[in-house]
């Protein structure tokens, strides 16, 4: 049965608007009965409706920003893959520089040493002076003219000037300037005692937070190329330069070996300081190897000595002495004056920190009269005893040859011409070369060539002349006559004592050496190579010619007698030759010179001295070299233990008489 549900109660509804009445039947609205008339206020203007804001659509922004971090992140991935992968390799490097410090080890300087192992050289330890100029500002220092009270404690010690130190302590903007090089460790200890004077200063004033006046002042090792001898020898050894480079001598001609290879060590550092812990790593310098030469201390000072006082006594503008041993060509002795101080370049003259004794060129005049006779005999064209008759003038191209000095028709041997040393004997001896004087010319530029003239002597060493020795097609008129007596060619003093040595080891010449050896950083000595040989003359004719040579200091008519030792058969030859003047280009003043061996009948040394342009006293080879020889000559000899000679000399005949 369907259960009845209680009546639902009637809720009333919304009140609806009044709806327009529909048009009466003649299609006019109908109007409401009027209502009685009343007065209507005035109307008032209608509220003003607040204004709708309507937010525009966010899309578009979100999509402009995201458009922009796009573009950023984009920049960004750019830019890190630019940094790690394109330019990785750049970057580390850069970070290496600024996280790792490099410094280089100098290697240390080989030792020059004559040849008993003397130095002559060697490198000592010293110190290059620094200074922060950053702690000498006022900010710093506390002082407002620190530079100049720092300047005025320091200039004496490292020899320089207050102002110059003062305006280096001055640098803008530095943390750093060099104040001296090269300073010795007996220097650095003296402004370290400064320091520590001037540092408990500071510590008593200002309460303990004073300012030391030299706290700046630093040091860095380094190395000073030391000459213990001085001038000795200083003309072969040369010098460094500043950076401490071969600029000079051996120090030059053997500065790779010298100079050893620079190390580095690196490591981590941290605000300018080492980091202990980082350890470091680098390769370690190699030392240079030490130089042994041919020289003898002691003989270089005598021949030094001689020629330095000789020069002074005659006011010559210079002079050279060589030593040689005969037979292996070892130079014992190369001696200029005058000379210069290596450890003191400021001081010296820069027309004497060279070896004239290699570098000059110059006309050697008589001394290589020896050179002649040696083609003479060597040819056979006449024997010491044959006759030359020697007038008072010779007349020959376009010239009137004379001797030194005027004279009567002398009659003399070929042994007499050297010994007299005659210009007009040696012109008619040297004509026999050739059936012409063209031919003979030929004939005895092919002996000046096989004695070493014109050629480098074998030496290396550095700005050495070879002279000048022109083509025999080349002489001129004058050369022809004059070349045979030593003028018109040009030579230098190594090359003029080795023509003596070649004579003296039976014709053959021997390269001259001025190093012995090298001993490396390992201690072992590595020979210098052999020098090479070569024969001029026939063992007879090297013979004859020390015969003759003989009776130039030992015949009481030869022109070199004051340089005859007691006890020892000596050889020798003067010279006295028309000077060029460099300047000029003329000839003005002589050449003085001296050549010679002894002892004579078993020769082993050699010595040569020259002298350019003596103006005060005797200019004449035989009157101012002659001594000097003797001098030099003496003192090696017993130096060397050579023992004195045991036979008599030859005494060939000087004249002849002529038959009527």
């Amino acid at each position: 049965m369907p259960s009845k549900e209680p009546p639902r109660r009637r809720v009333p509804g919304p009140a609806r608007p009044a709806r327009p009445r529909p048009a009466s039947a003649a299609g006019r609205p109908s109007r409401p009965a009027p209502r009685p008339a009343a007065k209507r206020p005035a109307p008032r203007p209608p509220a003003r409706q607040p204004r709708t804001i309507r937010l525009g659509s966010p899309r578009p922004r979100l999509r402009l920003v995201s458009l922009g971090l796009t573009l950023v992140m984009i920049a960004f991935v750019v830019r890190l893959l630019q940094v790690q992968a394109v330019d990785a390799s750049a970057y580390a490097a850069k970070a290496d520089k600024y996280r790792f410090q490099e410094y280089t080890l100098s290697a240390e300087r080989g030792e020059i040493t004559d040849r008993s192992g003397i130095a002559l050289a060697a490198s000592v330890d010293a110190y290059d002076i620094t200074a922060d100029p950053k702690l000498f500002t006022p900010e710093e220092s506390k002082v407002p003219d620190a530079p100049e009270q720092a300047a005025a404690l320091l200039a004496p010690l490292l020899g320089k000037e207050p102002a110059e130190l003062a305006k280096k302590l001055r640098t803008p903007k530095s943390r750093y300037t060099l104040l001296a090089r090269k300073q010795t460790p007996q220097v650095w200890n003296q402004i370290k005692d400064l320091k520590r004077v001037y540092g408990q200063k500071a510590q008593r004033s200002a309460g303990g937070n004073g300012v030391n006046l030299l706290g700046g002042v630093l040091s860095e090792p380094s190395t000073k190329r030391v000459y213990p001898n001085g001038e000795l020898a200083a003309g072969i050894l040369g010098y460094v330069n500043a950076e401490g480079k071969g600029a000079g001598g051996v120090e030059s001609m053997l500065d790779p070996e010298l100079a050893g290879r620079d190390g580095t060590i690196r490591f981590t550092q941290s605000g300018g300081r080492q980091v202990p812990t980082a350890g470091s790593q680098g390769t370690p310098a190699v030392p240079g190897s030490d130089i042994e030469l041919t020289i003898d201390r002691d003989i270089q000072w005598a021949a030094q000595q001689a020629i330095t006082d000789q020069v002074r006594k005659s006011k010559a503008d210079r002079g050279y002495v060589i030593v040689q041993d005969t037979r292996s060509g070892e130079v014992l002795a190369m001696a200029n004056a005058p000379g210069f101080d290596p450890n003191d370049l400021s001081a010296a003259n820069a027309a004497s920190m060279g070896n004239a004794a290699l570098q000059d060129a110059y006309e050697p005049g008589s001394t290589s009269k020896v050179m002649s006779m040696a083609a003479v005999l060597e040819e056979g064209k006449a024997a010491p005893g044959t006759h030359v008759t020697v007038p008072n003038r010779l007349h020959r191209g376009d010239r009137l040859f004379k001797d030194d000095v005027d004279h009567k028709t002398w009659y003399l041997t070929l042994n007499g011409v050297l010994a007299k040393s005659s210009n007009i004997g040696t012109i008619l001896a040297t004509g026999r070369l050739g059936a012409t004087q063209p031919e003979a010319n030929r004939v005895l530029y092919s002996y000046l060539r096989k004695f070493g003239i014109g050629s480098p002597t074998g030496l290396d060493y550095p700005g050495e002349t070879a002279g000048i020795l022109a083509k025999p097609e080349d002489w001129s008129t004058s050369q022809q006559y004059t070349i045979p007596f030593g003028q018109g060619l040009s030579i230098n003093a190594m090359q003029a004592a080795s023509v003596y040595s070649t004579i003296a080891n039976k014709g053959v010449r021997v390269e001259p050496s001025i190093v012995r050896g090298t001993k490396g950083p390992d201690g072992r000595f590595v020979p210098a190579p052999a020098p090479k040989e070569s024969r001029v003359v026939s063992e007879k004719t090297a013979d004859t010619l020390a015969k003759m040579l003989e009776s130039v200091v030992d015949d009481r008519e030869g022109t070199g007698t004051k340089a005859a030792i007691p006890g020892y058969r000596v050889a020798g030859k003067t010279g006295t030759a028309n000077r060029v003047d460099p300047e000029l280009g003329r000839y003005k003043g002589y050449t003085a010179s001296f050549a010679g061996f002894a002892p004579a009948d078993n020769p082993q040394i050699t010595v040569y001295c020259a002298i350019q342009n003596p103006t005060k006293g005797s200019y004449f080879g035989g009157q101012i070299c002659g001594p000097i020889y003797k001098k030099v000559m003496e003192f090696a000899l017993k130096t060397l233990h050579i023992a004195p000679t045991g036979s008599d000399p030859a005494r060939l005949p000087v004249d002849f008489v002529p038959t009527p």
